[in-house]
């Protein structure tokens, strides 16, 4: 008998919820019984095909307890485990992005011992084979400047923003790596089930085509020593000239190969970080899922929403929770200096918000201002964390309103004459800008679709819009670019979320 390894001492489980607990099995073993002694709680598992699962009632949050598991003679005793609320915090690199590495990591390491969160970190395996060995060396950690350095800085700010205002234990379940698409962390069932997805597994299926296992593991073997060196040569000529442009650096350093090939060692190829990384963790527990990705789908940001819909649906039936929450983080602006601007993280914003609106027990963090120019892991980590914890309070918790928690955002529009004007949701308080061109970044069109920049008058809850080059307004949008200063705010802090009126 063998506990899945996201249990281990330190855990937290899931308060005022049926708590799964669950592992593996000996055909031979044919009792199993879960215990918290504390609580006078001790239930039997079910035993089916090698895995075994256990349900306790939800119990109250506490602090300090134990959990017994025993098959026989043999008995594992999990020690330090605390009831609160348990998070799963998903993605790619900016929720991978370690606190050591966060703006104010220094000063959040010195104290964060004194925060009542804890950590459990995923192991990384790009291999099933991966797996064992790499679980041997987990476990869920207490805070401490060495433990907390390399936990996920926006899980940890909303960790411990959540404690505060809930009075329990918050652990945070980190199951993230940089630079996936959101098709690494699906079945490939859910991706085959809509034909709008399925390029994403036929792409793959034609690259491997014929290869064999070895054949594909030696490729990847070698594009990732060429990797090693290339990114050494970049750092060294972005040492010698920082300011020098990126086809100078192609140049001189040869092409980037990323992501590699497709092949069963590549940790990006679709389903791969589901088989290794989500079917070790699933159906732990928990409140909800925090979610911050997005970036590397930008190739095919018309189908995003498609996507992101059916990872949640994907997700929720092997959590077993048809309303597990899931608050999604809308992208920051970003943009590389030498890149133009495709407007593919706009269409991306859009698909954010479309799976906002349309699926249920989802929250959007609207995180337009908290981008960098051509930094596209921003270093201020801080208000990703806040504004996660605010949709929380206001769509999981029910302890703040939506006028403290949401930005303002678009919500119609009508023709008056030659103006436009923009309705908007969530501006009972007002709005704000951080200087006089606070706003700029409306655009109007005509029938002929050309749009041009608009003036905009504030007079809530409308914003009108007009264009000297758009006598009979037919479009507009806000802020529809990958990268561009934001100054518009609600008087709550959060910005104005962008939109367009239209679709393609």
């Amino acid at each position: 008998m063998k506990a899945a390894a996201v249990f281990s001492d330190n855990m937290v489980l899931q308060r005022e919820r049926y708590v799964r607990i669950f592992g593996t099995c000996t055909n031979n073993e044919k009792v199993i019984t879960v215990s918290v002694p504390e609580l006078l709680i001790s239930v039997r598992a079910i035993i089916r095909k090698g895995r075994w699962e256990a349900v306790l009632p939800p119990m109250t949050e506490c602090s300090k307890c134990t959990l017994e598991i025993a098959c026989g003679a043999i008995r594992k005793v999990f020690r330090n485990v605390a009831i609160g609320e348990v998070w799963l915090a998903g993605g790619q690199s900016n929720m991978e992005f370690e606190l050591r590495n966060d703006k104010n990591g220094v000063r959040e390491l010195v104290s964060c011992a004194e925060e009542d969160v804890r950590y459990y970190y995923t192991p990384k395996c790009a291999m099933p084979e991966e797996i064992e060995e790499a679980e041997k060396h987990t476990g869920w950690s207490l805070p401490s400047a060495d433990n907390s350095a390399a936990w996920s800085a926006a899980g940890y700010y909303f960790a411990k923003e959540l404690s505060r205002r809930l009075g329990v234990t918050v652990g945070i379940i980190g199951c993230n790596w940089g630079g996936t698409s959101a098709s690494a962390w699906m079945s490939r069932e859910y991706l085959e089930q809509d034909s709008r997805l399925r390029p994403y597994v036929e792409e793959y299926d034609r690259a491997v085509k014929g290869k064999s296992r070895k054949k594909m593991i030696a490729e990847y073997d070698e594009y990732t020593a060429y990797q090693e060196g290339w990114e050494q040569r970049v750092a060294e000529c972005y040492d010698a000239d920082p300011d020098i442009k990126w086809p100078d650096v192609v140049a001189k350093c040869g092409e980037n190969r990323y992501p590699g090939p497709h092949g069963i060692k590549n940790p990006m190829r679709p389903c791969g970080l589901y088989e290794t990384m989500v079917s070790r963790v699933a159906p732990y527990t928990l409140r909800g899922v925090l979610w911050y990705q997005g970036e590397s789908d930008d190739h095919r940001p018309q189908i995003y929403s498609v996507l992101l819909k059916a990872l949640i649906e994907n997700w929720r039936r092997d959590w077993k929770d048809d309303e597990l929450p899931f608050i999604i983080v809308q992208l920051p602006m970003f943009k590389y200096r030498d890149d133009p601007d495709t407007k593919s993280w706009a269409l991306i914003r859009e698909a954010q918000e479309k799976v906002f609106r349309t699926v249920k027990n989802t929250g959007l963090a609207v995180c337009l201002d908290c981008g960098e120019f051509n930094n596209i892991h921003p270093t201020d980590k801080e208000p990703i964390g806040h504004r996660l914890y605010l949709q929380a309070m206001s769509e999981v918790y029910s302890q703040m309103s939506r006028s403290e928690s949401m930005p303002p955002m678009y919500d119609g529009f009508e023709i008056r004459g030659s103006a436009m004007l923009i309705h908007l949701a969530n501006v009972g308080k007002g709005l704000g800008g951080k200087d006089e061109h606070c706003l700029e970044g409306f655009e109007l069109a005509g029938s002929d679709g050309k749009f041009y920049p608009a003036q905009a008058r504030v007079a809530l809850p409308y914003i009108e819009l007009s264009c000297d080059k758009v006598k009979a307004p037919a479009a507009a949008r806000f802020k529809w670019t990958n990268y561009a200063d934001v100054g518009l705010f609600g008087v709550n802090g959060l910005p104005l979320a962008p939109f367009r009126t239209y679709t393609d």
